[in-house]
Order: structure tokens, then C-alpha cells, then sequence
């Protein structure tokens, strides 16, 4: 359940918000480069444009269901070997 709220939290600290990539941030940065690296925009399906769909709409439904049962799996078996 964490992760539900921290993942999105730390994508918006990085700069990639639901308004756009904020000046000045990683975000800005990262798209830079991607930019340059690809003649001047930024390809669809890179990380730059993955993490900025995130933090305009958030996760997806999918992606929400695979973190929860990947770390709550995680969180058992971490629950299970510590006394």
C-alpha cells in the first residue's frame, strides 16, 4: 500500500507532474537529454515519456494491481523469515 502513494510522490518530486515536467527539475533534465538523443523529441514509450504519463495521471489500474501483488508477495516472505 506504500508504494501506491510513494511511487507517484517520488515521480513528482523528480519534476514530472500532472501540469508538465517542471523547469529546472531531474525531470527537465532527463527530457533534455532524451531529447538530443533522439534529434529533438522525445520518443514514445522512453522512460522520460513513461514517468511523465505517470505524474499527469498517475498509475494504471494494471500497474497498480502488479505493484500489490508483487511487494505484498514481497512483504510476506519478508514477514515470514523475520522473528
Amino acid at each position: 500500500g506504500v508504494a501506491l502513494v510513494a511511487i507517484p510522490a517520488c515521480i513528482a518530486g523528480l519534476g514530472f507532474t500532472a501540469g508538465g515536467i517542471a523547469a529546472g527539475s531531474i525531470a527537465a533534465k532527463m527530457m533534455s537529454a532524451a531529447a538530443i538523443a533522439n534529434g529533438g523529441g522525445v520518443a514514445a514509450g522512453s522512460t522520460v515519456a513513461v514517468l511523465q504519463s505517470i505524474g499527469a495521471a498517475g498509475l494504471s489500474v494494471g500497474a497498480k494491481i502488479g505493484l500489490t501483488s508483487g511487494l505484498g508477495s514481497l512483504g510476506a516472505a519478508a514477514g515470514a523469515v523475520l522473528p
